[in-house]
C-alpha cells in the first residue's frame, strides 16, 4: 500500500531527500519535440534558476541536481534550525515572494500596533503555519512544479498536465546514501550517454560546482598579492580542470548566463548549493561531508567506469572514501548505476534501514540485503 506523503518525510529520521519528477507521457517537453522538431532546452534552465530561488526563499537547501530531457533530479536538505531561526517579519517577507499572503497579515504589516490581541494571536499562527510550510518539502516540490507546468502550457498554449505525478522521493537516511545518490544523480547525463565529462554535463550540480570554483578561482587569483599562493584543496582540483577545460567552462558559464538574461531570470535571487567541505566525519547539517576536490575525483572517475566507450578506474583516494562509507568500488559502482531501482521509499546502509525498518513496525526495506 502507497504510504501517504507526510509518512514518506520525516524530518525526525533525516533532512535529506531525493525527489524526481516525470513529465507526462514520458514525454521530452524539456529537449527535442520528435514530433514538431521544436527544442525545448530553455526549460531547463527554467527548472534550475526555479529550484535556485525558491532553494533562496526556503529553509531548504540544494545538495545536487540534473534536469533532463523528460524527467529531473533534486536531492534537498531541510534546515529546520534555519527557519526556527527567523523573525515573523522575515517569514512574511520569504513567503510573500512566493503568494499573495492573506488580509489578516496584510493588517499585521501595516496596522500591528492597532490591532487586538485576538487579531494578533490569529496572524501568528498563519505566520508560524507558513513558517512550517517553508521547511516542507511537498511544499518546494509543489512550488517548482506548479510554476513550470503553467510556464510551459501559456509556451505552448494549451492546458492540461505538464508532469507525470506529484514527484517520487527517496528517504537519505544516512552519509552513505547521500554521497550515493548525489554522483547518481550528477552523472545522469553521463549515464545516458548524451555528456562525455562533467564539464559537458549541462543542468546539474556537479557542472554548476565546477563553475562556481572556476569562477570564485579567478575572482581569489586578482587579489592575490605576488607572494601569495593557491591552498591545497585549489591546488588539487586546478590540476584536475586544464587550460584548455577553463576556458570550455568559461564559455559555457557565459552562455549561461546569456540564457538567464534571455529568459529574464538573471534578476531572480539564488542560493548557492549546499557546501562540500571537510572529511566524511563533517557534520551533515553544516556541510555535505566531502571535499569538493575529493568529490570531483570520486564522481569523475565512476563516470568513466559506468560507461562502456570508456577505460578508468577507481584510484587511491577515492577508494578510502568507498570504504569510509561502508562499500568497496564494485558495490560503489553498482549502487550509481542503480541506486532508483536497488532502493525504494528509504536508501542507507544496510544498519540504518535496519534501526528505520524497526521504527517503523517493518520486516524490511528494499536493499537491506544489498551489503554483506
Amino acid at each position: 500500500m502507497t504510504k501517504p506523503r507526510s509518512e514518506q518525510i520525516s524530518i525526525d529520521d533525516t533532512p535529506f531527500y531525493h525527489c524526481m519528477v516525470r513529465c507526462v507521457r514520458r514525454a521530452f517537453l524539456c529537449g527535442d519535440d520528435h514530433e514538431t522538431g521544436e527544442n525545448f532546452d530553455h526549460r531547463k534552465q527554467w527548472l534550475v534558476s526555479r529550484l535556485r530561488f525558491l532553494s533562496y526563499v526556503y529553509a531548504i537547501d540544494i545538495c545536487a541536481y540534473a534536469v533532463m530531457s523528460n524527467h529531473y533530479h533534486v536531492i534537498l536538505h531541510v534546515d529546520k534550525s534555519r527557519a526556527e531561526s527567523w523573525s515573523l517579519d522575515e517569514v512574511v517577507e520569504r513567503w510573500l515572494q512566493l503568494y499573495k499572503g492573506d488580509k489578516l497579515i496584510q493588517k499585521w504589516i501595516a496596522f500591528r500596533a492597532e490591532m487586538s490581541k485576538a487579531e494578533l494571536k490569529k496572524a501568528e499562527e498563519i505566520i508560524e503555519q507558513w513558517r512550517e510550510r517553508l521547511t516542507s518539502v511537498s511544499w518546494f516540490m509543489r512550488g517548482v512544479n506548479e510554476t513550470i507546468a503553467r510556464m510551459a502550457n501559456e509556451e505552448d498554449n494549451c492546458k492540461g498536465r505538464f508532469w507525470e505525478g506529484r514527484f517520487k522521493s527517496q528517504v537519505l537516511l544516512d552519509e552513505q546514501a547521500l554521497l550515493t545518490c548525489m554522483a547518481y544523480v550528477d552523472l545522469n547525463p553521463v549515464r545516458a550517454g548524451i555528456a562525455d565529462d562533467l564539464i559537458d554535463s549541462d543542468f546539474t550540480s556537479i557542472q554548476q560546482r565546477i563553475f562556481d570554483f572556476v569562477h570564485t578561482k579567478s575572482a581569489n587569483e586578482k587579489n592575490l598579492k605576488p607572494e601569495q599562493d593557491l591552498n591545497n584543496h585549489e591546488k588539487k582540483v586546478d590540476l584536475k580542470l586544464t587550460i584548455s577545460n577553463q576556458k570550455r567552462i568559461q564559455l559555457k558559464i557565459r552562455k549561461q548566463q546569456k540564457t538567464e538574461k534571455l529568459l529574464q531570470l538573471d534578476s531572480l535571487p539564488k542560493s548557492h548549493i549546499k557546501p562540500l567541505h571537510g572529511s566524511v566525519h563533517t557534520d551533515l547539517t553544516d556541510a555535505i561531508p566531502i571535499t569538493f576536490a575529493d568529490y570531483l575525483e570520486l564522481v569523475e572517475a565512476t563516470g568513466r567506469c559506468i560507461r562502456e566507450d570508456k577505460r578508468g578506474f577507481i584510484s587511491g583516494a577515492s577508494e578510502k572514501t568507498i570504504h569510509t562509507l561502508g562499500l568497496n568500488p564494485e558495490q560503489w559502482i553498482t549502487h550509481v548505476k542503480n541506486f532508483s531501482s536497488l532502493y525504494a521509499s528509504n536508501a542507507g546502509s544496510k544498519e540504518t534501514l535496519k534501526i528505520k525498518s524497526a521504527k517503523d513496525s517493518k520486516r524490511w526495506y528494499k536493499g537491506i540485503g544489498l551489503i554483506s
